[in-house]
């Protein structure tokens, strides 16, 4: 059996710039191309390997700047013959373009009602459609932050897979009632569940399966494991920004080195871990078993001191 492979990228503009004051172009720049290691980059990656992605785009900042911005997010995506899926930051609404983020909504999707919830995910949808966009069949909330009650409107409203729980970030504000250590994908409160994929980095500590949080080492004995288990999915989660630094300014060579190096695995699996869209997923095997990759010392250790290098090297020398 094949262990498909999801390689999913949040696609957004980070909050972070617009509540520094930047301007949209700067704010766009730094989020969705940042020093040339953002979306250009990893569609060009992508398309030398042959690799299939999921870009979860954030339209919400399109009740705040207008539908272009969506518009020239979701174009370079849908020629390059990716997926595009529905991602969603609740706190948009209400924000105002040149206030430095003082301005916004609550940040957490699960803090909002159901009737709340599903008014959001419906006007998130309807922008990402006018911005060219196919109807969303998948959603992953922002932060990670679905709970029982989103699943439920996620189902009501005719989405088939949501791809929000994170048993690293449970159960805040992941907060969805499956088990901490739930990987496999499941049918759960109307939909099907993919769960991001987690490592065990020590004993009963968990860590997910996302690009600037893992060593290629970490990823790739994930990769390994999840073939080697017959699991039927593994989840892999980056950013639209992620291969840049925090400020957008500068590329984080570790990183996307990281990147690079997934690409080039991915390809090399293809037979045994091909990646997937979520348009692709039927007959995927739902309710079979997987575990996190079990703890290994000195795996650990090599990414905590990558991370150190790239704290010390990228971040603090802007």
């Amino acid at each position: 059996m094949q262990t498909r492979v999801l390689l999913t990228v949040d696609t957004e503009l980070a909050w972070r710039h617009h509540a520094a004051g930047l301007p949209l172009a700067q704010v766009f720049e730094r989020s969705i191309e940042p020093a040339g290691v953002g979306l250009g980059y990893q569609l060009s990656v992508l398309r030398e390997h042959g690799l299939k992605a999921c870009f979860f785009v954030d339209p919400m900042p399109a009740t705040v700047f207008g539908l272009d911005v969506v518009k020239r997010i979701v174009a370079p995506i849908l020629e390059a013959g990716q997926e595009v899926q529905l991602h969603l930051h609740p706190n948009w609404v209400g924000a105002e373009a040149d206030d430095g983020g003082r301005a916004h909504a609550r940040f957490e999707l699960i803090d909002y009602s159901e009737e709340a919830q599903r008014a959001l995910i419906v006007e998130a949808a309807e922008w990402l459609v006018k911005a060219g966009a196919p109807a969303p069949i998948a959603f992953r909330a922002g932060s990670y932050s679905a709970n029982d009650t989103t699943l439920r409107v996620l189902a009501g409203l005719g989405f088939r897979y949501d791809s929000s729980h994170n048993g690293s970030e449970s159960p805040w504000p992941s907060a969805i009632s499956l088990a901490r250590t739930q990987i496999a994908p499941v049918t759960y409160r109307g939909v099907v569940e993919l769960p991001v994929t987690l490592i065990e980095d020590r004993e009963g500590r968990l860590r997910h399966c996302q690009i600037c949080a893992l060593s290629s080492a970490e990823i790739a004995a994930a990769i390994d494991h999840a073939i080697d288990n017959g699991h039927a999915i593994l989840t892999i989660v980056s950013h639209s920004f992620e291969l840049a630094t925090r400020n957008g300014l500068r590329v984080n060579s570790l990183v996307r080195r990281r990147f690079d190096r997934l690409c080039e695995q991915l390809a090399a699996n293809a037979d045994r871990a091909p990646t997937s869209f979520f348009s692709d997923l039927d007959g995927l095997d739902i309710h079979a078993d997987a575990r996190p990759v079990p703890p290994r010392l000195f795996r650990t250790l090599g990414r905590m001191g990558e991370q150190l290098v790239s704290n010390l090297v990228y971040e603090r020398r802007l």
